[in-house]
């Protein structure tokens, strides 16, 4: 009875192990957390080994462009712009940019229109009738000078150069008699003037160079420097400032003092160096000044470079470019006496520069360059190039 009575126990204790061993695995199994099946890792891609570049020892060139739509401005069937329309000062006022442009007609005199352009590109306004012109009086007892530049044999105002300084625009520019006389002017309108259109208040023009001398490309600077009023006259041999405090100076007695033809220094000028362009333009770096070369390898053909002067003594060369900025490749710059980009007028607007010029020495173009890529370009020693087409 005993032995019956253990195995009956036996047999309920392995029963009851069996039964919870079960119920322990089901907990445990209903417990276990499910676990994201890991992926194999994909091997990795090994990277292409390049060689080295070797440095270029060359100045890397930055491409920009000239507008596709130029020439911008070409002569119409207007008397007086019937031959050429070129040179054009340019300065900023209303938002808009101005132009008054050299131009020439069927008298052969040198007469100045006036353009206006809110975007830059694209002329938007342009009247029928000059808005600046000289009335000539030749003296024909000197002998005659045999000067033809970009035509205008019969003199009149050429290649102007505009600046605004407080509420006045001046205007320097190339005076011609048509026979013996070549100088330059000066003459003024107030702004109020201006934007309404009252041309005949243009001031009576005053002689900033010495008489029986030939000069051009002089520039006034947009603001005053030290005090003075200062004018650019000379980039080479050396560059010179004549600073003054009033334009009551020149009285027809009283004359800037500058390197010409006959001028012991003009032999020691720099090969192809023709003359300062537009106004100078202040920037972070100091004055941009574009001006106008010819090069060896290419005597024939007028480029513009750029160096950048110190603000507070401009007489000191900071940077400039090697290479031109502006060269004469396209069609129109090439048609006129030779292949010429000639600028007297650029302006910033929206952190661009638009460069104006005279396309051989028949028609308005423009060219643009983000201004901060010019001047990094300088201290970078790259260069900027300004020569592709560019869409508006």
């Amino acid at each position: 009875m005993r032995e019956i009575k253990d195995k009956k126990k036996k047999t309920i204790k392995k029963t009851s192990k069996k039964g919870g061993l079960i119920k322990g695995v089901k907990k445990l199994l209903s417990k276990k957390k499910k676990t994201p099946i890991k992926k194999s890792p994909l091997p990795k891609k090994k990277k292409p080994v390049t060689k080295r570049k070797k440095k270029n020892t060359l100045p890397e060139i930055v491409q920009a462009e000239k507008f596709a739509g130029n020439p911008i401005i070409k002569p119409s069937f207007y008397f007086w712009e019937t031959k050429a329309t070129f040179n054009p000062a340019a300065f900023l006022l209303d938002n808009k940019i101005n132009l008054i442009y050299r131009a020439i007609g069927e008298n052969d005199v040198s007469m100045l229109g006036y353009a206006y352009t809110y975007d830059g590109y694209n002329i938007e306004g342009r009247p029928t009738y000059s808005i600046y012109q000289r009335y000539l009086k030749p003296d024909k007892t000197k002998p005659n000078i045999n000067y033809i530049s970009g035509g205008g044999g019969f003199g009149g105002c050429e290649d102007p150069r505009a600046t605004i300084i407080d509420n006045n625009l001046y205007l320097i520019y190339v005076a011609f008699d048509g026979w013996s006389s070549i100088g330059l002017n000066l003459s003024s309108i107030s702004l109020e003037d201006f934007r309404k259109r009252r041309w005949n208040n243009w001031s009576k023009p005053i002689t900033l160079s010495h008489p029986g001398e030939i000069h051009k490309n002089w520039v006034l600077f947009p603001e005053k420097i030290n005090g003075k009023f200062a004018i650019l006259h000379s980039i080479s041999p050396d560059i010179l400032i004549h600073y003054f405090d009033s334009f009551k100076e020149f009285d027809g007695k009283n004359f800037i003092q500058s390197i010409h033809r006959d001028h012991p220094k003009w032999q020691e000028k720099e090969p192809g160096v023709r003359g300062a362009g537009p106004t100078p333009i202040k920037t972070r770096l100091g004055w941009l000044i574009l001006y106008h070369k010819t090069e060896a390898h290419d005597p024939h053909k007028y480029k513009i470079f750029a160096k950048i002067l110190d603000r507070e003594d401009p007489t000191k060369v900071l940077y400039q470019t090697d290479h031109a900025i502006i060269e004469p490749d396209q069609d129109y710059e090439k048609e006129g006496y030779r292949g010429i980009v000639y600028s007297c007028g650029a302006v910033v607007k929206n952190e661009t520069l638009f460069v104006y010029y005279g396309a051989g020495d028949k028609y308005v173009g423009v060219a643009t360059i983000k201004l901060d890529d010019l001047l990094d370009s300088m201290t970078n020693k790259k260069e900027i190039k300004l020569s592709k087409t560019k869409k508006k």
